[in-house]
């Protein structure tokens, strides 16, 4: 492919190119403009539709690829993407499980699609997501972009920007993504066309009839542009409908729960303390097969569980776009996105609980160890647990945009950029966002547990005269109702420049300000009624239906073992709840409000309520301001040596204040109890500031005319999760004489600072034909960690300990400094009437009781805060690997990469006591083969991401916890039976994958998911 270029407008001839790849469909006309794709878009001008091409025009999958390849080519630094055409052709879900076919790019699945993205290593917390240049709000809990939300169907084009340029928005580390949607000026004239898809899903046709949805849902799209006023005027329009009902079936040793660590030499701190795994030579030892050693640490579950999952969607995405091109130097864009996505989600399950007492075991070897069989037999009866769950959220994605662009002269133009977005997920359900309804029947006399391959197998054991599970025997127990609240919206205006020189060097300069506010509340009413919250006969035998949960495990091994006791009580969630609340009422223990989630966030007393409730408000405000200049040329040496530079000066504040409960004093009501006491609320307030220079230099050698090579530098933040910027203070319900407990956010942490190197080499041999290799670096600073620190927050929390009735008793009563208990007794028996001290009888032990609360005077109460830190810097690198080759004009074609990362930053799974490690970091491969020929289409996809560290805790201590290596292969086939209908089919996992969770070994389970395949059937036809 013969091309002529003038240097250094690499930009131009890029968007030249693409323009004259532009397919049918509408939405994949729009393709990418390397040098502004981090700016709100611009409109190229008719000076440079002007300029030359001499190139073979190429259609359908083989453009895409061209479109791709040539703005990798093109692009100042390094950039991957894929053009509509591409990702409207391949059978993705959403803009997720297209990104992950670009080297560098793994993701997150969630309810068997991609939903959130890692790059480089560098996890989707701190990848930077915008909007036609814009960035993007998230109401997710975190910062990460949630890309299930958006249908392919209505995108143009994603960039993702791998190094660091002064003109890209800060906060993405790993890359910042760049989603583009088109504009009608860019396509003149009318286009049209319309779309429907049949899904079925395989998941839901193996759930149980009362999770079961419809076989086939629809998924409907369409596309108008048009231009008017001798192509002055444009408008367009997009709409994407999608409805999915899928399941899945889980296997589980719950997160919350965990497993607890234990070792026999018990650290400093008491961490790996309390474990009745009896030594060598004790009573019990000879039932123990390979024993951990005195200084291994091993893990015991606290519970194992089942269940079958099914989830509801429906997805609503649009977009409406005006442009007005008075001159041919000046466009004005009008834009309005709205997403919505409404997800409905029951569970049904069975687990249960364990007590860390095993029998009979056998351990897998070495330091964070693990069973591999363990049994438990208990002296009495414990419980069976049967729960469902239903939960109903639905996030809404706003933007409103207006961009002005304006060629002043040839060589001067300035954009104006302004937006204004907002993020909502919100409750969908009268009940509330999340609940829980568990269930027992108590005839458990102990269970055995086979962890000794991927599916655990559960033995349970019946009490003597026993032989199936007992319907007449099952209640409710606990409950939890909670509604979840979380908003974010962001203010933004851009405004930028460039200026080209005589020598045809250029200046491009900026300035931007932000307003990003995040609201996140919650609201928690929680029964702990565990051992039964009123009588078995409340509840008719016909409410709870008999299952057996390996029937829904297709295919799986294990899950028809003999040994598997797959029996449970699977019941409807609205039917039983109703029935738990009428009983609840009439045994008059509480009222009908502890059976629903409360919609008042403000922490108000409820009357009469005897459930346990909660509320948190944080509201973090973050208003930055930044400006940035770049200068670039392309010097005539001996080779063509293209340079940009540029700095990017960036300044946030950030304001935070949470509503959390208010303390009131400290009441001293037993030997080892000091209780805190709360009355109503109150707001905390801290504040945080920062500011960075952020360089960046990109340089690029072209060899020859088809080799090039690459370096960079450059500096970038991301920017803390709000999780920890939440400045809300919890110190519990309870301390001790010498103090308490607590944790907090920070809002004066810094972000992550990452110094930035890549250095690449290309080698474009064929039309669309290329290799390359990329090596990267990343040295980042800032990362953030939890640390224990010594504060008194509330000095007017006074405690008793040490007070004056407490230094009485040791003098004047004689009482040890130590012997609490004669303190407590001498303060009782001689100050009872005296402020704060209330006597209210003797117990069995003739011992007094009553209560004892703190003076002003006494000393204020101390507490050991837990809060995240900037404690220390790593480095993490890798390997990119790139080729895609076409087969002459066979028709067919191969794209492959493979992407190495690697860091100091790794979690040592034989060691207790708190570690940092990086989580995400893992290698990843992609394949894709496609066939092109005449009415046929044809590509599959084969996408690997090796085991990677997911989370640093479970809910029993600092416990890692790691995804397993996970492969897909997805399908598409398409034929044009004209050239106007297309009908398609598309296979998402087709050899029905699983996903795994495990901990320190391969044998500590924490998750085994089975989501199925999924098929679509389209017609697609343009008018």
């Amino acid at each position: 492919m013969k091309q002529m270029r003038v240097a250094p407008r690499h930009t131009l001839l890029t968007s030249a190119l693409l323009l004259a790849l532009a397919q049918p469909v509408y939405a994949q006309n729009t393709t990418p403009a390397p040098d502004t794709a981090a700016e709100p878009q611009r409109r190229t001008g008719a000076a440079d539709e002007a300029r030359t091409l001499d190139t073979v025009v190429v259609t359908g999958i083989k453009g895409s690829l061209t479109s791709s390849m040539n703005l990798k080519r093109d692009a100042q630094g390094v950039v991957d993407g894929i053009a509509a055409e591409d990702i409207g052709k391949f059978p993705d879900t959403n803009l997720a499980e297209a990104l992950q076919r670009i080297s560098g790019v793994s993701i997150d699945r969630s309810n068997g699609e991609g939903s959130r993205v890692t790059v480089r290593g560098v996890g989707p917390d701190f990848n930077l997501v915008l909007l036609n240049g814009r960035q993007m709000p998230t109401a997710t809990g975190g910062r990460a972009f949630e890309f299930s939300d958006l249908a392919a169907e209505s995108i143009s084009a994603v960039e993702v920007y791998k190094t660091s340029r002064a003109a890209t928005p800060t906060g993405g580390i790993g890359a910042t993504i760049n989603i583009k949607t088109a504009r009608p000026l860019d396509n003149p004239g009318m286009h049209a066309n319309a779309g429907i898809k049949g899904i079925w899903d395989g998941s839901d046709d193996d759930l149980p009839g009362g999770l079961r949805g419809s076989s086939v849902t629809p998924d409907a799209s369409g596309i108008f542009s048009n231009t008017f006023g001798d192509g002055r005027f444009g408008v367009s329009l997009s709409a994407n409908y999608q409805k999915r009902e899928s399941g899945s079936a889980s296997a589980f040793v719950a997160s919350g729960n965990g497993w607890r660590p234990f070792i026999d030499t018990p650290l400093a701190s008491g961490e790996g303390s309390g474990s009745a795994l009896p030594l060598p030579g004790q009573p019990g030892s000879e039932n123990i097969t390979n024993r951990p050693g005195p200084n291994d640490v091993y893990s015991m579950p606290q519970s194992l569980g089942y269940s079958v999952n099914s989830v509801k969607r429906e997805r609503i995405n649009s977009q409406l776009t005006f442009q007005w091109a008075p001159t041919d130097d000046l466009t004005a864009t009008l834009d309005y996105t709205y997403s919505q996505n409404k997800i409905e989600q029951m569970r049904n399950d069975m687990s249960v609980w364990l007590n860390f007492t095993p029998g009979v075991s056998s351990w897998t070897p070495g330091s964070g160890s693990s069973p591999l069989t363990y049994d438990e037999r208990y002296a009495g009866n414990s419980d069976f647990a049967n729960g469902t769950g239903k939960s109903a959220v639905k996030r809404e994605n706003k933007s409103v945009g207006l961009n002005v662009e304006w060629n002043v002269t040839d060589k001067f133009s300035l954009n104006l950029d302004y937006h204004r977005s907002t993020a909502d997920s919100l409750p969908d359900s009268p009940y509330g966002s999340s609940n829980t309804l568990a269930s027992a029947g108590f005839f458990r006399a102990g269970n055995t547990i086979d962890f000794s391959r991927d599916f655990p197998v559960l033995t349970l054991h019946l009490p003597a005269g026993m032989n199936a599970i007992d319907p007449a025997q099952m209640l409710v127990t606990g409950s939890v109702f909670r509604n979840d609240r979380q908003r974010a919206e962001i203010e933004q205006f851009q405004a930028s420049g460039e200026y080209q020189f005589q020598d045809y060097s250029k200046l491009n300069f900026g300035v931007a300000t932000t307003d990003y506010e995040n609201r996140s509340a919650f609201t928690n009413v929680q029964l702990d009624t565990w051992g039964g919250a009123t009588s078995v006969n409340d509840y008719p035998d016909s409410v709870w239906q008999l299952q057996h949960m390996g029937d829904y495990f297709n295919g799986v091994s294990g899950s028809r073992d003999p040994r598997f006791t797959d029996s449970f009580f699977m019941f409807d969630f609205d039917t039983v709840r109703q029935l738990a609340e009428d009983a609840w009422v009439k045994s008059g223990k509480g009222i009908r409000d502890d059976y629903r989630a409360s919609f008042d966030y403000s922490g108000a007393q409820v009357p009469g309520s005897a459930a346990n409730r909660s509320v948190g408000d944080s509201q973090v405000r973050e208003k930055s301001s930044s400006f940035y200049v770049q200068w670039s040329n392309t010097f005539d040496w001996k080779l063509p040596v293209n340079v940009a530079a540029g700095v990017r000066y960036e300044r946030t504040k950030v304001k935070a204040q949470a509503l959390q409960p208010a303390p009131a004093g400290i009441d001293w009501v037993s030997e080892n109890e000091f209780i805190i006491r709360y009355s109503g609320s109150e707001f905390r307030k801290l504040d945080g500031d920062y500011k960075y220079w952020l360089p960046s230099l990109d340089v690029s050698v072209d060899l020859t005319e088809n080799m090039k090579l690459r370096a960079s530098y450059g500096e970038s933040i991301g920017r803390p999760n709000w999780s920890s910027l939440n400045p809300a203070l919890g110190v519990g319900g309870q301390a001790r004489f010498d103090g308490g407990g607590g944790g907090a956010g920070n809002p004066a942490l810094k972000p992550l600072e990452s110094r930035n190197f890549d250095l690449s080499y290309e080698w474009y041999y064929g039309e669309s034909s290329y290799l390359s290799v990329g090596y990267f670096r990343k040295n980042i600073d800032n990362f953030i960690a939890d640390q224990v620190s010594r504060q008194t927050p509330y000095p007017d929390l006074h405690t008793p300990a040490s007070g004056a009735y407490w230094n009485a008793a040791i003098g004047a009563g004689g009482c040890a400094a130590t012997d609490r208990a004669c303190i407590r007794n001498y303060i009782l028996n001689t100050f009872n009437g005296q402020p704060g001290v209330v006597r209210t009888g003797t117990n069995a032990n003739g011992s007094p009781t009553g209560t004892i609360s703190g003076l002003p005077g006494d000393p204020v109460l101390t507490f050991n805060i837990t809060e995240p830190v900037n404690n220390r810097a790593d480095t993490l690198d890798g390997w990119e690997f790139n080729i895609q080759h076409v087969f002459g004009e066979s028709g067919f074609g191969l794209a492959a990469n493979y992407t190495i990362v690697n860091s100091g930053l790794t979690y040592d799974n034989g060691r207790l006591g708190t570690q940092f490690a990086m989580t995400g970091l893992s290698d990843s491969a992609n394949v894709v083969a496609f066939y092109e020929k005449g009415p046929w289409q044809a590509r599959a996809a084969y996408n690997w991401r090796d085991e990677f560290l997911t989370s640093l805790g479970d809910g029993k201590g600092a416990n890692p916890i790691y995804v397993e290596a996970y492969g897909q292969l997805d399908m598409n086939v398409s034929y044009a039976v004209t050239e106007n209908l297309v009908l398609s089919l598309e296979g998402i996992n087709v050899t029905d994958e699983t996903m795994r969770t495990r901990g320190r070994n391969k044998r500590q389970l924490y998750s085994y998911d089975q989501s199925g395949p999924r098929y679509m059937f389209g017609v697609r036809y343009k008018f």
